[in-house]
């Protein structure tokens, strides 16, 4: 299934140009891990030692959760976007915040019903994303990439942009389809949401905590979706390989820091 801009350029980017705006991408893709870093000064924790925080029942039920959220989102921002318009970047980052220290406020039980609200709001942003470089949200192609910028690792992980080298078969996004897309990018959007549930949980703080979370996830999840739409455009306006490019791309990203260490 092909993506097209919605507006071509005028000129085709010259090689000079292709590898300035590849190094401008991973440079801003590294920088994107950082934003968890905030949160784990706030804890005094450590990445890996935050899901240990949350009971069992809530570890083993995170998936299952997720997808139901995701369900849930798919829906909730495809439908809103003709009721409220996409928002600046820093604005859904706000609301996040806020919705996050709402849900902090009450611990686990309230963090979790805040869940399905979270990642409609996530998903939001990335589709606002979307449309800033050219593409159109209501196509299943972009609705495909965009629920796969929610599979990316997660603030509070270091990673290599492997991530992002894959050249998916987009698919139509109806019945079995979207389950198969939704039970494969749930797995690792749970991981990921599991680290600020478990935040949100930490007594005393959970207000203030989830308000970082947040903040650090939905900004997190809006600079891959830059990157990932980047990369997208870039590929159409050059008129090349996308999956070399992205090889390209990964090559140049500086090394993250590990947030575990």
């Amino acid at each position: 299934m092909a993506m097209e801009i919605i507006e071509k350029p005028a000129a085709r980017p010259s090689e000079a140009e292709v590898n300035a705006r590849l190094k401008a991408l991973a440079e801003r893709y590294a920088k994107a891990g950082g934003l968890g870093m905030q949160v784990l000064n706030l804890l005094g924790s450590r990445a890996e030692n935050l899901l240990d925080r949350l009971p069992a029942p809530a570890r083993n039920g995170l998936t299952q959760a997720t997808e139901k959220a995701l369900k849930s989102a798919v829906k909730a921002a495809q439908a809103s976007r003709g009721v409220v318009a996409d928002q600046p970047g820093w604005l859904t980052t706000a609301v996040s915040a806020a919705m996050g220290a709402a849900g902090g406020a009450g611990g686990l039980p309230t963090a979790l019903a805040e869940l399905p609200v979270t990642v409609t709001i996530l998903l939001r942003g990335v589709q606002a994303v979307a449309a800033e470089h050219g593409f159109d949200p209501a196509e299943e192609s972009v609705q495909f990439d965009c629920l796969q910028v929610l599979s990316a690792a997660g603030p509070l992980e270091a990673d290599d942009g492997s991530e992002l080298a894959f050249i998916a078969a987009r698919m139509t996004l109806t019945g079995p389809a979207l389950n198969r897309l939704l039970a494969s990018v749930a797995p690792r959007l749970a991981a990921a949401l599991g680290q600020k549930l478990a935040a949100q949980a930490v007594p005393i703080i959970g207000a203030v905590a989830g308000a970082a979370t947040n903040y650090a996830y939905t900004a997190y999840y809006q600079e891959i979706a830059q990157v990932q739409f980047g990369l997208r455009r870039l590929a159409i306006e050059a008129e090349t390989d996308e999956r070399a490019l992205r090889e390209r791309f990964i090559q140049m990203i500086p090394t993250r820091k590990i947030l575990k260490g």
